[in-house]
């Protein structure tokens, strides 16, 4: 799952670009607020956590212009702004949440999950294959009902080949699904995460084949 960070406080947007990835989604940060609403109505995100005291562009005015253009995306308000009235006025303009600074990272992380969940709506957050699972707002992995561990990386490599199963996925969409706007990954790179990935799964009876020239996708392991 893909997550847009909006916050003018460098150090902050560094520590929540930490954060977030570490819970193995793949994160994007501006720093203001036209940088935002081009990223929101170009690129797909699951959701959006958005500071409002924002240069060139307040925050309430990103919110409010992306919903005018159809943009349902998730989103988080992060602020300093504690008054009753700027927490009712950004929800009527469509946030789904608002924390107000300063916060317990945990507690972040939770109303992540929650929003992630909400998002996900009809389709829900399980996405199955053979014997393992993957909830994708809480970033666990299990087989048989026992918990895996997957670095961040391999775990969106495995979510983006879950939510395609039963069709090739191509390096370049396992490049967007992966990449971050700051990030410089290569094809060897996602050939890496794939190697590893092959690992972790051989024992469950699941593997990644190789469709030569056009990507890669999950099957079955027979016997």
């Amino acid at each position: 799952m893909r997550i847009l960070v909006v916050e003018d406080n460098r150090t902050l947007a560094a520590g929540l670009l930490a954060v977030l990835r570490g819970d193995g989604f793949a994160v994007d940060v501006v720093h203001d607020g036209p940088s935002a609403l081009a990223a929101l109505t170009a690129e797909a995100f699951d959701l959006v956590v958005l500071d409002l005291s924002l240069p060139k562009m307040d925050g309430l005015d990103v919110l409010r212009e992306v919903r005018a253009a159809g943009v349902q995306t998730g989103v988080l308000i992060l602020t300093a702004r504690g008054a009753l009235d700027e927490r009712v006025r950004g929800l009527d303009l469509g946030a789904d949440d608002y924390m107000t600074k300063p916060f317990e990272i945990a507690e972040l992380e939770a109303r992540v999950r929650v929003l992630l969940r909400r998002q996900s709506g009809r389709r829900g957050t399980s996405i199955s294959f053979e014997r393992l699972s993957l909830d994708t707002a809480s970033r666990s992995v299990s087989v048989d009902g026992q918990m895996l561990d997957f670095p961040a990386r391999e775990l969106g490599l495995l979510e983006t080949l879950l939510r395609r199963q039963g069709k090739v996925v191509s390096k370049q969409a396992i490049l967007e699904s992966l990449a971050s706007f700051e990030d410089d990954l290569s094809e060897n790179a996602i050939e890496q995460y794939i190697s590893r990935l092959r690992r972790r799964l051989a024992p469950h009876g699941i593997i990644i084949r190789t469709a030569r020239g056009l990507g890669y996708y999950l099957d079955r392991a027979t016997e």
